[in-house]
């Protein structure tokens, strides 16, 4: 599987929205839509690092890096994962 399907999976089995038609593309910011909050935030950080086998430095640890499945991919891309 893809990494942006990783992401993008992970992301719509922990939506707090309960409605299964969502739609959101790869460039779509998640929290601004109110799909996920900030807890999920610390869950997103935990998943990326375990299933990418990647340490996320503390200067990357902005909103940005996770607000999209894009930027979230890109993150992983610049980690070595």
């Amino acid at each position: 599987m893809e990494i942006n399907q990783k992401v993008r999976t992970f992301i719509e089995e922990n939506l707090v929205v309960f409605d299964d038609e969502i739609q959101f593309s790869d460039e779509d910011h998640i929290f601004e839509l109110g799909f996920v909050n900030s807890l999920f935030a610390m869950s997103l950080l935990n998943y990326v690092e375990k299933e990418f086998d990647l340490t996320i430095d503390m200067a990357e640890l902005d909103i940005e890096n996770f607000s999209s499945v894009t930027n979230i991919v890109a993150l992983i891309k610049r980690n070595g994962g």
